[in-house]
């Protein structure tokens, strides 16, 4: 069992920035690539970041490419989610997900999700 905790999130106006993280507990963090999603009021989960279980590779959503960062620290089994020029429309629930072995931007892949985290940017 992967056990996540996010926390970071909270309200910006538009433009502003906000800095997420996530905390991993359970097994080998390394062993794990790891993901952002977020779910806004009536819509579905949708895939916003990824990164690879070395951080060789990141994969970013073009509505948050250039505005977006992850990170992870493998020896703090952190991910990060540096979210800058935040939009309204960034407004969701986001939550951290992990996956064993290669990454991939299809959420139904995840094993473990975290319980998320409010951002609410306003205009």
């Amino acid at each position: 069992q992967v056990q996540l905790v996010e926390s970071g999130g909270g309200s910006v106006q538009a433009g502003g920035s906000l800095r997420l993280s996530c905390a991993a507990s359970g097994r080998t963090f390394s062993n794990y690539a790891m993901g952002w999603f977020r779910q806004a009021p009536g819509k579905e989960r949708e895939f916003v970041t990824i990164i690879s279980r070395n951080s060789g590779s990141t994969v970013y959503a073009d509505s948050v490419k250039g505005r977006f960062t992850i990170a992870r620290d493998n020896a703090k089994n952190t991910v990060y989610l540096q979210m800058n020029s935040l939009k309204p429309e960034d407004t969701a629930v986001y939550y951290c997900a992990a996956k064993s072995g290669a990454y991939s931007s299809s959420r139904s892949q995840y094993d473990y999700w975290g319980q998320g985290t409010q951002v609410t940017v306003s205009s």
